[in-house]
């Protein structure tokens, strides 16, 4: 019974890592799709990084986390700041600029 404890935490550990690793790159993949779809005038736009830098930046991202650094990394902790940072703040400053509700 002693025995049973630590290989049940592993196994509640790996399922813990990979709901993070599929919710990381389901929103790394998801701000990269958008990134790429936009027009890249509208980027500097808003006062932003340029598309190709976004793109750059989200790319690198999902690749270091696909290679097996995995979310809880230092590159997987980047990647999923960058996706949030671009969904909640770049993603909708596009929105707005082509809603034309911004507040330039």
């Amino acid at each position: 019974m002693a025995n049973a404890a630590p290989l049940f935490a592993f196994e509640v550990r790996y399922v813990i890592e990979l709901i993070l690793l599929v919710f990381a790159l389901i929103i790394q993949g998801v701000a990269l799709v958008h990134a790429i779809t936009q027009r890249s005038d509208a980027f500097p736009a808003i006062g932003t990084l340029p598309k190709g830098g976004w793109i750059a930046i989200l790319a690198v991202c999902l690749v270091l986390t696909l290679l097996g650094f995995g979310p809880i990394s230092l590159f997987g902790l980047i990647g999923i700041a960058a996706a949030l940072i671009y969904l909640l703040d770049v993603r909708v400053g596009l929105r707005d600029l082509s809603d034309g509700k911004g507040f330039w």
